[in-house]
């Protein structure tokens, strides 16, 4: 887990061309003070389609809002996960029946059985880190 390689990849700064990098957003807030909002916003900017998934909400950052992953019109390339640890278990099984490769929990977020059994399922994880934090460190691709 962790792994700089795997977190290259996820964000989009691997070997190969350079694509649009779709991250679903589990747990995404209406609230521009939570991290939710300002991490995804910063995301954005910087060039990733974010896909809100939260059943409360309607629309966020200009996107339409999924009440859960097997909604989403795409399969994404990151799940980023905004949510408490006892609800890791389900999204791991979620993405396991809809197939998704990239799981990222965020930073103070750790839930380990269930980021093993979804490595066991072919998950990549990253877990217990901020996607905004890892962007900036790796002076990543900036579109904006």
């Amino acid at each position: 887990m962790n792994e700089p390689d795997v977190i290259d990849e996820m964000l989009g700064d691997g070997a190969g061309p350079k694509k649009e990098v779709t991250i679903a957003v589990v747990g995404l807030s209406e609230n521009p003070g939570k991290p939710s909002h300002y991490v995804s916003e910063y995301m954005q900017r910087h060039g990733y389609r974010i896909y809100p998934v939260n059943p409360s909400i309607e629309k966020v950052l200009g996107e339409r809002s999924y009440r859960s992953l097997a909604e989403l019109p795409v399969k994404p390339d990151v799940v980023n996960v905004f949510r408490v640890p006892s609800q890791i278990p389900a999204i791991v099984d979620e993405m396991l029946t809809l197939g998704l490769k990239n799981l990222w929990v965020q930073q103070g977020i750790v839930h380990m059985e269930a980021a093993e059994r979804a490595e066991q399922g072919g998950i990549r994880v990253v877990m217990d880190r901020c996607i905004m934090v890892e962007h900036r460190r790796r002076g990543a691709r900036s579109s904006g």
